[in-house]
């Protein structure tokens, strides 16, 4: 009965993701559960939030949070299962919840939505609105949320507002360095500051600047290029006078476009 209750329950507070495809999010489950925190705390809940389109963060941070956070992006379908199953292995080892083998896809699904809690059944839900957003979203639309949304330091969301805040430019403006300690913080943004970064942030940020260098360039090309079915094969026909071979060739363009998105700031009151 419980369990019937839970899915009925699931079911009828599932997001519409469909609405992301053209709309920023005004907040995130992560922007709130944070502020409640901070008014908790008897302080100011005022976050820095400034999403941008694509186009304006830099090639450099959008490929060092592919190679960093989840290099498989575009094969998967938003669930990379063999990471999952290697996380849930180790996990099980331990004897405790420690990894989530989250994608990208899946940490978005989390911000937007959820909470940080390792619950099985928070993980469930999870898993099933990640699916949903590589349904309704493209790859491209799905990362450039995830860039904009994805906490990067104390009371920081997103790469304008960390941009600004850290190097004070903008996120089109940030180069290899700067953009390397932005992806490498991402696992605890409060403990590596990238304006301020540690021993273990300068770790991080060392072996994203020798990934990009081999190969982040061909991770963001995959995302860039949506993937089409393959054309049809030449086909044959042969008849009792004489043999025809019809070639059918198909021509396929691929133009991918993100609604022009409304820059907002959002600095909710106390």
């Amino acid at each position: 009965m419980l369990v019937v209750a839970y899915v009925a329950y699931a079911w009828m507070t599932f997001p519409n993701v469909s609405l992301l495809e053209d709309q920023w999010p005004k907040t995130t489950a992560f922007m709130e559960q944070r502020k409640a925190e901070l008014r908790a705390e008897g302080k100011d809940d005022t976050i820095q939030y400034q999403p941008v389109p694509y186009s304006k963060i830099s090639p450099y941070l959008r490929r060092a949070v592919l190679v960093s956070e989840d290099n498989d992006f575009y094969e998967h379908n938003g669930v990379d299962v063999d990471a999952l199953k290697e996380a849930i292995r180790k996990d099980w080892e331990r004897g405790q919840i420690t990894r989530g083998g989250s994608t990208i896809t899946q940490q978005l699904a989390k911000n937007l939505y959820l909470s940080p809690s390792r619950n099985p059944l928070r993980k469930i839900k999870e898993y099933f609105i990640a699916r949903s957003l590589e349904n309704h979203l493209s790859k491209k639309r799905i990362l450039e949320l995830y860039l904009n949304v994805v906490e990067m330091g104390e009371r920081v969301y997103g790469a304008e507002a960390a941009s600004r805040a850290y190097f004070h430019t903008s996120a089109a403006s940030i180069n290899p360095s700067q953009a390397a300690l932005l992806a490498g913080c991402l696992p605890n943004p409060r403990e590596m500051n990238p304006g301020s970064p540690n021993k273990r942030l300068r770790a991080r940020q060392s072996i994203i600047l020798s990934r990009l260098r081999r190969w982040g360039y061909l991770v963001e090309e995959q995302v860039l290029t949506e993937k089409t079915a393959p054309a049809p094969q030449t086909e044959t026909t042969v008849t009792t006078e004489s043999t025809e071979t019809t070639e059918t060739t198909d021509t396929t363009g691929t133009t991918e476009t993100t609604p022009p998105p409304t820059t907002t700031t959002q600095h909710p009151s106390s």
